[in-house]
Order: structure tokens, then C-alpha cells, then sequence
């Protein structure tokens, strides 16, 4: 990811390939390596894929909520000078997709959601404060995936510290609290944009009763389920993930 990787004004991202682009938004506890398996497929399909870091720890704190962070991948997207793009965000990065599409529709061509917050309150983790419980924080990062192993030493190591860092663990609580007052129920029915559901079958952080959800109030949306998946279906499936989305962008014309 290296080679691709940049640093422009305020923003530093991925970005990789020519076409349309493919705006992906990182979640809470992830980054840009989260999307290595879309990273490196899409730019070969004629997709200008773009990745930027998301300043989830570095706002004020009075900037750090939902509505600050679509107003960030706006602002974004105009200094790109993107006319239109295709959004991908996953858990809190779905989350500001969508709000992201709720103020600026005309921005967005085509979104994509996967294991999302947004409808769901205790998506962002009821009970993270146990800071230096390493076994609890282990344990925790986990059962984000059906399959533990996907949860590397690294993963841990990087969850454990940011768990400990006094701001970022306020920073955390403060977006926790800000999902739960953006809740999108309301919004969904208005968002005419198409809209690709990719959902784990086994996601316990946000469960497959929330992606019917989203499916039910998003007028233009396409469900589709991956067994054996826990919350980061692009982590731990990434072949699956790749050729469902290719199908349903080649189905929608974007």
C-alpha cells in the first residue's frame, strides 16, 4: 500500500487506479489496511480506488462526531475534485457514508454498507472502557470476526493501545455517543441513492436483524449475505466481498 500512499494539504491517503471512484471510509479501531482485498482488486476494473485516513483522533473534540466526519470526506472529495463517487464505508465508515449521502446526495452515484453503524446503538461497544485488560481487549477484538485468527497480534496490539490512550479512549466514548444521536432511522426512507448491503451472517457487533433494517427503509437497496462473516466481511471474506460488489456495479451501471 505504500507506493500508493499520499499526503496533500490536510489529507493523507490511498489511492491507486483510473476510472470511477471508489471513496472508502475506514472504521472506529480501522484503517486503511482493513480494504487491502478491495484495494488491490477494483483499480485493475477500471475504478480509481481512494482511501483516505480518516481524523477520528485528531479533531477537536467538539468535531469529533458523524456530521464532522461527512463534512471531512465532503471537503475531501472536493479538493480530489470528484464530481460524483461511489462511497464504501464499513461500521463507523458506513455510518458517515450514509450521513455523508443524507447532506450531500448529489455527490454520491453509488453506496455501499457493510456491517454498519447507524441504526444500531451499541455498535460501537457498550463496554470498551477495560483498559488494561489485555486478555478483555484480545477477547473483544476477536469476536469481531468469525473467525478469530483474522484478529492478528497487530490488531490486538494497535486495539490494546488505542484502549489506553487517555484522548483516544474520550475520543471514542464521544463517538459512541454521537452514532447513537445520529441515528439514520428516520433518513433512510428519503435516501433515493442505490445502495449494496454486504453483510456478515455471523456479525455480532452489528447482526443480520440490522442489515434487514437497512434494507426495509432504504428505498434502492440490494441485500447480500456472506456465511461464515463476522463485522468486517472485506477482512475476512475478500474474494467474496470483491465479486459481489463488481456484480452489483456492473448490475447498477456505476
Amino acid at each position: 500500500m505504500d507506493k500508493h500512499y499520499k499526503k496533500e494539504g490536510k489529507y493523507s491517503y490511498f489511492e491507486a487506479g483510473e476510472g470511477t471512484p471508489i471513496v472508502i471510509l475506514h472504521g472506529l479501531m480501522g484503517g486503511l489496511s482493513n480494504f487491502d482485498g478491495v484495494a488491490q482488486y477494483f483499480p485493475s476494473k477500471g475504478y480509481k480506488v481512494v482511501i483516505p485516513d480518516l481524523p477520528i483522533y485528531t479533531q477537536s473534540i467538539l468535531k469529533t462526531n458523524v456530521k464532522s466526519f461527512a463534512k471531512y470526506v465532503k471537503d475531501f472529495i472536493t479538493f480530489k475534485g470528484f464530481e460524483k463517487v461511489i462511497l464504501l464505508g464499513n461500521s463507523l465508515g458506513g455510518h458517515i457514508a450514509l450521513y455523508h449521502t443524507k447532506l450531500y446526495p448529489e455527490k454520491v452515484a453509488g453506496l455501499v454498507i457493510t456491517g454498519s453503524s447507524g441504526l444500531y446503538e451499541s455498535a460501537m461497544g457498550d463496554s470498551y472502557p477495560r483498559r488494561g485488560d489485555y486478555e478483555y481487549i484480545k477477547k473483544k477484538a476477536e469476536d469481531v470476526f468469525y473467525d478469530p485468527k483474522i484478529a492478528t497480534p497487530e490488531l490486538i496490539d494497535e486495539v490494546y493501545a488505542t484502549a489506553n490512550d487517555r484522548i483516544k479512549l474520550i475520543k471514542t466514548l464521544t463517538i459512541a455517543k454521537s452514532a447513537i444521536r445520529h441515528n439514520m432511522a428516520k433518513d433512510l426512507p428519503k435516501m433515493t441513492v442505490e445502495t449494496c448491503i454486504i453483510w456478515g451472517k455471523n456479525d455480532t457487533v452489528t447482526p443480520p436483524n440490522v442489515a434487514e433494517e437497512f434494507d426495509k427503509l432504504l428505498p434502492n437497496s440490494s441485500l447480500y449475505w456472506i456465511d461464515k462473516c463476522g463485522h468486517a466481511a472485506m477482512m475476512e471474506h475478500p474474494q467474496e466481498f470483491n465479486e459481489i460488489l463488481e456484480e452489483w456495479l456492473t448490475k447498477k451501471n456505476l
